[in-house]
């Protein structure tokens, strides 16, 4: 992994997350605070361990994992969640495995910035964020 990932991030854009979260199953409240949040991400890591920590005035969450190992994961709506998290083509890619589900968000760094896309059933959103 890139050590250019590792920092503080502060979202700045936001496209299709409403439409992400209703795939998700997410409830309309959720889906209305969801949509007020300006998470910050915070990447670290120690050792083989990467640590993803997300920061928001109605949640904060925290995965901490090794490339390529599965993890148990309870997302930020409460889903409980088999993850795996491998590096594609210098991207991160996470895949989500829960009740017969499946979800996959790839962090990508272009331009100096951390394009976040989340797809789920055909939806595809995009989120910006930049270093702090």
């Amino acid at each position: 992994m890139s050590n250019k990932f590792l920092g503080t991030w502060k979202l700045v854009s936001s496209e299709h997350f409403d439409d992400y979260m209703k795939a998700l199953g997410v409830g309309l409240a959720n889906r209305k605070l969801g949509n007020l949040a300006k998470p910050t991400v915070i990447i670290s890591k120690k050792g083989d361990y990467i640590t993803i920590r997300t920061e928001s005035a109605f949640k904060n969450t925290e995965i901490s994992f090794k490339l390529g190992q599965e993890f148990d994961e309870t997302t930020a709506d409460n889903r409980k969640a088999k993850s795996i998290v491998t590096l594609e083509r210098g991207s991160l890619k996470q895949v989500q495995k829960w009740d017969g589900k499946e979800t996959a968000i790839r962090r990508t760094l272009l331009d100096g910035r951390m394009v976040v896309e989340c797809i789920m059933k055909g939806v595809v959103c995009t989120r910006i964020y930049e270093k702090v």
